[in-house]
């Protein structure tokens, strides 16, 4: 279990402008699901989005013209015969406020608008969509989320972020093809969220180490890697000549049972510890590895520490089910005994 408070934490690491002036009052709400809280961002973002101003892009526009605008489309003039009442179709570039990311966030929000979230938060969107009134809604399953962000549209990529995290991760189709809202995030949408916390978290309070998601060269005799797979670390840590390299696994069941034993998922033990091997080339031993789950309510949970061919590799679990406070302490105390600090 999670508690919804520590999903908020997790998603203001992940993208720091929760962090905010605008958004302290979402940050002392108290949810009882992940679409209400989801939602409550998504409000508060578009609102002081509108305030900001509506980001605008040049959308193409295919309309029948009586004056030269733009481009003539002839085929399309033939075709519906528009000369007959003396018109041309014309494409012509407009600078619109129909832009391929406002869709995507009029969609989301018609989309919160038909679910079960609280009536007040539903009157605070259609408040909102009275600014979308030109934007067109898109199909939720032809929505393409690879977009490019830059300094121009750079506000819209938490908006975005949280737009997926409703339509990708919360929607859920009954029986009778109809949606709904799940209460939480699908285990995909929360491994993802759940790396990319643990990650931004290091690099913000631990700026005393180098925390990035790596790429690990593989360590091949003669240096030829021609159509090896790519090996990419959730998390490397690393000060000095100390490396540590998390692998962080957001799964309901953290162990799988063979005969009644509990074990480790091994392909999750495999991959730690090539990761491992292929980045300590000289065998230093000062490359470790370790495995960090969430913790779930099964009664057994991993916390080993192995000592595998000179590297030290653990398996340890989170705890998301309690006070901030304390999940701080929890990842903190992996700097410490890995590299020294107090």
């Amino acid at each position: 279990m999670i508690r919804i408070q520590n999903i908020y934490y997790m998603l203001s690491y992940a993208f720091q402008v929760l962090n905010e002036q605008g958004y302290k009052q979402v940050a002392t709400e108290e949810f009882d699901n992940v679409a209400e809280l989801c939602a409550a961002i998504l409000i508060k973002g578009v609102s002081l989005q509108i305030k900001r101003g509506l980001g605008k892009e040049y959308v193409l526009q295919t309309e029948s013209l009586s004056a030269l605008r733009g481009k003539i489309d002839i085929s399309a003039s033939v075709k519906e015969q528009s000369m007959l009442k003396k018109q041309l179709v014309c494409n012509y570039d407009e600078f619109s406020i129909n832009s391929y990311m406002n869709r995507i966030i009029r969609t989301t929000m018609d989309t919160l608008v038909r679910s079960s979230i609280s009536k007040d938060r539903k009157k605070q969107l259609r408040k909102l969509l009275i600014y979308f009134s030109e934007v067109e809604p898109l199909s939720r399953e032809s929505i393409n989320w690879k977009l490019q962000f830059n300094k121009n549209n750079q506000t819209y990529q938490m908006l975005i972020s949280i737009c997926y995290l409703i339509l990708k991760g919360l929607l859920q189709t009954t029986s009778d093809g109809s949606t709904k809202l799940m209460d939480f995030l699908d285990e995909q949408r929360m491994c993802r969220l759940y790396e990319k916390f643990i990650l931004e978290y290091y690099r913000k309070e631990h700026p005393e180490i180098k925390a990035s998601a790596s790429q690990i060269p593989w360590d091949t005799d003669d240096g030829y890697r021609e159509m090896l797979p790519v090996m990419q670390s959730d998390i490397m840590l690393k000060q000095g000549d100390k490396t540590l390299v998390i692998d962080a696994k957001y799964y309901s069941h953290t162990t799988q049972k063979q005969y009644d034993v509990n074990t480790l998922h091994s392909g999750n033990l495999y991959q730690i510890f090539t990761y491992v091997k292929n980045l300590d080339t000289d065998n230093t031993g000062n490359v470790s590895g370790m495995l960090l789950y969430a913790k779930t309510d099964e009664l057994v949970l991993p916390n080993n520490n192995y000592k595998m061919g000179g590297n030290s590799i653990s398996v340890k679990t989170l705890d998301l089910d309690c006070d901030f406070s304390e999940i701080r302490r929890q990842l903190d105390e992996i700097v410490r005994s890995c590299f020294g600090f107090e």
